[in-house]
């Protein structure tokens, strides 16, 4: 998910990355911090004890949004779920999670520790800025401490919203998964949550831009677009949990696919195989035996002027361990190799025999119709 991700340190096994897209909400808070809130609620100062309140303030709220990852990563590997590491971007931070929660009951208390967490820290925040206003007038100090108070207080608030995949929907996920056994059912139950949430927050955004709020329109809009993405991506990875639990490649391949010979020319390549059966990764096949495969890559490295005059066997891809797979191998893990891979098509093989062939478009048919069954 944050493939340019720069590992920061790790705290207790658990490694802190930070994602390019955190300098732009760092660098849009800070200077918000010290052109607009700052200055208006302690007047009088210098450009510098503001632009010095804005970058502390900046990233002790980030460190709050670490405490708040944490929180969750802590109780998640108590409770038996895998925790890849914590990354902050753009929208704050995240914990990866290796894997899904086992029940109902470690999907609740995972979830709730966050806002637990970012409660406590508004509190202990609160009670530093009553300190400090004691100790003296209103200070530089007393409106950072202040700030981070309020600030943890929306963080707590906005993640309790019952709208998946904040953590009110993961909540919201647990009670229904709880109270049905179905997690599926569930999982859909709040993403539909996340998803009006998701278009009621853009909404506001809408109208912000209309008043002139240019900043703080676009930020609803891009937060309840990232919401939206996230919920339906939830219920579609829960999904195909569920669609390929058990299942081999075995099981969804296509059988008896089109084959060529590696006597073929490309030119006869093209026109009877790839434009008229609409096929673009074929398997080479010579006397049963399987050599390997053709694709639009392998084509797009030949002159077309040479298509008539070269062979499949000249230019195709031979067998090798990226292309191949076997029958026996779980969907669930076909999927992981697509996703590390960015591979989307297969040979099905047995030793040098062609089993079939499966592609990420035959898993997403699969899932469409698993889908359509369902909601019948």
């Amino acid at each position: 998910m944050f493939s340019n991700a720069v590992k920061l340190f790790s705290i207790n096994g658990f490694d802190i990355k930070l994602d390019p897209s955190w300098l732009l909400i760092a660098a849009l808070i800070t200077w918000t911090l010290s052109q607009g809130y700052f200055p208006a609620i302690l007047p009088h100062q210098s450009t510098g004890t503001y632009l010095a309140m804005a970058l502390i303030a900046m990233l002790c709220f980030f460190a709050s949004l670490l405490l708040h990852e944490l929180a969750h990563s802590v109780v998640a590997r108590r409770l038996g779920v895998p925790i890849k590491g914590i990354t902050l971007f753009l929208f704050g931070g995240v914990a990866e999670l290796e894997a899904e929660p086992r029940s109902a009951a470690v999907e609740f208390w995972v979830a709730l520790a966050g806002p637990v967490m970012s409660l406590a820290l508004a509190l202990g925040f609160w009670i530093l800025a009553q300190l400090s206003e004691t100790l003296a007038a209103a200070t530089p100090v007393s409106m950072v401490l202040g700030y981070l108070a309020l600030i943890n207080l929306i963080l707590a608030l906005f993640n309790l919203v019952p709208a998946f995949p904040l953590d009110g929907g993961r909540v919201l996920r647990a009670y229904l998964w709880h109270r049905k056994g179905d997690v599926l059912a569930a999982t859909e139950t709040a993403a539909q949550s996340g998803t009006i949430f998701a278009y009621v927050l853009m909404g506001f955004g809408l109208v912000a831009l209309f008043n002139g709020a240019l900043i703080a329109g676009l930020w609803q809009i891009m937060i309840g677009f990232f919401v939206l993405m996230a919920a339906r991506a939830a219920y579609q990875t829960q999904l195909a949990k569920v669609a390929f639990d058990h299942k081999t490649v075995a099981a969804l391949m296509q059988r008896d696919p089109i084959v060529i010979s590696p006597e073929m020319t490309l030119s006869e390549f093209v026109n009877r195989i790839m434009l008229r059966h609409n096929v673009s990764f074929v398997p080479v096949v010579e006397d049963g035996v399987l050599l390997g495969h053709m694709d639009q890559a392998v084509l797009a490295g030949i002159d077309r002027e040479h298509w008539s005059n070269t062979r499949v066997g000249d230019v195709f891809a031979g067998l090798d361990g990226q292309a191949s797979i076997s029958g026996e191998m779980p969907v669930q893990d076909l999927m992981v190799r697509i996703a590390d891979t960015g591979r989307r098509k297969f040979l099905v093989v047995d030793g040098h025999q062609l089993m079939g062939v499966i592609s990420l478009a035959d898993l997403t048919r699969y899932l469409r119709l698993s889908d359509l069954v369902r909601h019948r």
